[in-house]
């Protein structure tokens, strides 16, 4: 984005130029040869351009040098102007779409955010706070030009439309988020992906209560609904302040840098058989597990130290972020650390 900003920079500049030119055309006329304003102006504009047009007025000794010079001016802030707005257009509308679409082409197991409305931004925002590869799609020229100033990787196109979920690697993606702003939309954008990829996880936003159980037909994993969330964190916010903190604190890993996350466990990894106790989870890297979800689909909460780790468990744990990294890495191998 710095060539684009660089390139419009470079532009305003040869526009401010340009007009520079015509005011110290006209002026001049107006100075040497006694014309009037227009007839100053026209003069200025026929030089500088070189259409070739008849003088307006026979010219001094001293008009015509001056003259030469304006040309000389003219043809030099034209060019140097016709040559930035050139070099705009091939960096914003060829050189970048194509680097912006070899990008996308390389990621894998993405996630791709449907709308970039207030909700959008912030999920945006934590994907790439979190160093998650993502790609955002949007059809609102106003917001699109706001995606171009964050850098972030852009589908300009419709999200319901099939070839643009296509663009955006729905086949190769891990998860998709519909926040679309119309119920509707995000119907249209759910069956469509679940059409396209009945892996991938979608979670997508309700507004009206109605569109919820639309949402779980069309295929979603999870629909969230922002003002039924919202009140009960109010709520939350009322009754147990010091809980909501403790979650604030991990979700947004602030001040003690904790993090809670989720662990799938591989068939390579070096946890798979052993108890808890066992392992250097608590011994060593200091991490709480929270609960085991299971291959079975259920949740074993506040697992003991004799509670064994299969494969294809998935581990809830809290801890630092550091320590979390260790334990991803020795949950998908055989390397303890």
């Amino acid at each position: 984005m710095r060539n684009s900003k660089e390139s419009l920079k470079h532009i305003r500049i040869s526009i401010l130029l340009v007009a520079l030119v015509l005011v110290i055309g006209t002026v001049g006329y107006i100075l040497i040869e006694g014309w009037n304003l227009i007839d100053s102006f026209y003069m200025t504009v026929i030089s500088i351009t070189t259409t070739g047009f008849a003088e307006v007025n026979p010219l001094s000794a001293t008009g015509k040098i001056f003259t030469a010079f304006l040309i000389v001016m003219g043809l030099t802030t034209i060019g140097y102007t016709l040559g930035r707005f050139t070099q705009y257009f091939v960096e914003e509308y060829i050189f970048r779409r194509r680097r912006m679409k070899e990008r996308i082409k390389k990621l894998k197991d993405h996630y791709i955010v449907c709308g970039f409305g207030r909700m959008g931004k912030q999920i945006c925002k934590e994907l790439a706070e979190s160093d998650i590869d993502f790609v955002v799609i949007e059809n609102n020229p106003e917001k699109i030009e706001e995606l171009k100033d964050s850098g972030y990787p852009l589908i300009e196109g419709d999200a319901t439309d099939d070839e643009t979920l296509r663009e955006a690697g729905i086949e190769r993606a891990k998860g998709l988020v519909s926040v679309v702003d119309k119920d509707a939309d995000n119907v249209f954008v759910t069956l469509s992906a679940r059409g396209l990829n009945d892996k991938i996880l979608i979670v997508t936003r309700a507004i009206s209560e109605n569109t919820e159980k639309k949402l779980y037909k069309a295929g979603a994993n999870r629909v969230i609904k922002p003002y039924e969330l919202g009140g009960h964190r109010m709520v939350q916010m009322l009754l147990r302040p010091y809980v909501v903190d403790f979650i604030d604190i991990i979700g947004r890993r602030a001040s003690y840098n904790l993090v809670m996350e989720e662990i799938p466990i591989r068939e390579k990894s070096s946890l798979v058989g052993l108890t808890l106790s066992q392992t250097p989870i608590r011994k060593e890297l200091n991490i709480i597990v929270v609960a085991i979800y299971s291959p079975d689909d259920k949740f074993h909460y506040n697992p003991g130290p004799n509670t064994h780790i299969h494969v294809e468990d998935t581990l809830i744990v809290i801890g630092e972020e550091k320590n979390i990294k260790k334990l991803k890495e020795i949950a998908s191998s055989g390397i303890q650390e």
